[in-house]
């Protein structure tokens, strides 16, 4: 009789170890581009043999660069990766990962840009929420009120001078309405990367922002969350950092862009 097949994949599966090298790939980020092996074994929580030896071919393949102790992602990747951005607008690469933020906070998922002195709405997923701040695809805004116009003032700095020579028009009472205070809120911004605000624009409603820059570490916009302060108060809008600078990192990536201050800015 021939010999009975296992019904469960093998621990060599071609399917397992292509997780396991996306696990390894996924441990590299723009704010850790460098990992030695202990590294990758905490992010992966594979063991070590594992780690070493997938580790080992993925450098062999130039999959993955090796300096000392530690790795890094190889230029390979960059190299294959340039064929499949080509061609297609920014905004169309964004969209899907706006929609993954809002899914995963419920609430709208927005990217702005700075336009002369003020900031457009250019990319929107609008949250299913019956209760929800009005914005729609090239609404224009002030860029001394709100989250998204602190980040995008924060990476501007000719922007800002701009901005703060003419009136801070008050809004709300929560608008900062002096170029000392604006100033002190985006040096702020720029020190904490990323900006969270309330009922600056409008009462009762909150946002957090962060960057999203290019290949030559220049501003490209600012990728928000926001909603009513009901549902968003500081302490929620604060456990939603995380997510919002993982999204604005994997939007930078995903542009083959880079933060300022990494190697080669």
């Amino acid at each position: 009789m021939p010999a009975t097949q296992p019904s469960g994949k093998s621990n060599n599966s071609p399917l397992l170890v292509l997780n396991k090298i996306s696990a390894i790939l996924d441990s590299f980020s723009l704010a850790r581009p460098e990992l030695g092996l202990a590294d990758i074994r905490t992010a992966t929580g594979m063991p070590t043999s594992t780690v070493q030896r997938l580790v080992r071919n993925l450098t062999d393949q130039g999959f993955l660069e090796r300096e000392g102790d530690t790795y890094r992602i190889g230029l390979k990747l960059a190299y294959w990766a340039a064929p499949a951005t080509k061609g297609i607008e920014v905004l169309d690469l964004i969209r899907p990962l706006l929609k993954e933020l809002r899914d995963a906070t419920g609430e709208t998922a927005c990217f702005f840009k700075a336009e002369q002195n003020y900031r457009v709405c250019v990319g929107i997923a609008e949250t299913n929420h019956a209760l929800r701040r009005e914005m729609h695809l090239g609404k224009i805004l002030p860029l001394h009120a709100g989250s998204a116009g602190r980040v995008l003032l924060a990476w501007e700095p000719e922007l800002l001078d701009r901005v703060v020579a003419g009136p801070l028009e008050p809004i709300t009472d929560y608008t900062i309405t002096t170029a000392e205070s604006l100033k002190t809120a985006v040096q702020r911004t720029r020190t904490d990367g990323f900006a969270v605000t309330t009922g600056e624009r409008e009462d009762g409603a909150s946002g957090l922002s962060a960057p999203v820059f290019d290949s030559a570490a220049e501003l490209v916009g600012s990728v928000t969350i926001s909603g009513p302060t009901l549902r968003m108060p500081l302490a929620v809008c604060e456990g939603w950092v995380e997510i919002l600078l993982q999204t604005a990192e994997k939007m930078t990536r995903l542009i083959g862009g880079r933060y300022p201050g990494e190697a080669g800015t």
